[in-house]
């Protein structure tokens, strides 16, 4: 029994776990909820692969949610796929699944996660880009020479008229 993968579990994979779980638990229902009301309408056949669809997600949310949570861990890659359909599930008026999947493409992005399904499915760990430090070296002040100053030339003096012609 390999237990080293379930004692690495970062919090943030387990937080991925227990909302896709719950967003599917509330996904099924609101799919069997909308499709019970659209079949009591004139048109709910016609609605009916509509309403469906969040039934549908629910059932992807909770396996891959078991997959996660389970105490010998499979390989699983992270599913932007599931997340987006969660963001899409607004359309049918499900805030809470929205949420989720927002969430979890922002877990997704954490360095820890992503070492995590890299362990998990035996590929290299994606290497840290840690930026190399910026030494600043001392700046020397540049010498400056005295350049010869310039002797002052004279300006020509104007003359004043003695008579200024008046225009009228």
């Amino acid at each position: 029994m390999n237990t080293s993968y379930s004692q690495q579990k970062p919090g943030l994979v387990t937080a991925i776990a227990v909302m896709t779980l719950t967003s599917g638990i509330i996904n099924l229902f609101w799919g069997f909820v909308a499709s019970a009301t659209a079949l009591g309408t004139i048109v709910g056949v016609v609605c009916l692969p509509i309403t469906i669809l969040p039934t549908i997600l629910g059932i992807f949310e909770i396996i891959y949610a078991a997959k996660l949570m389970s105490a010998q861990p499979q390989p699983v890659q992270p599913s932007p796929s599931i997340a987006m359909f969660q963001i899409s599930t607004l359309l049918m008026g499900n805030l809470f699944s929205m949420v989720v999947g927002i969430l979890v493409l922002i877990f997704y992005n954490d360095l820890t996660v992503k070492e995590y399904f890299a362990r998990l499915n035996g590929q290299p760990v994606p290497a840290a880009s840690v930026p190399a430090p910026v030494v600043i070296e001392p700046v020397e002040q540049p010498v400056v020479e005295e350049l010869p100053v310039a002797e002052e030339v004279e300006a020509p003096k104007v003359k004043k008229r003695s008579n200024p012609r008046k225009i009228a």
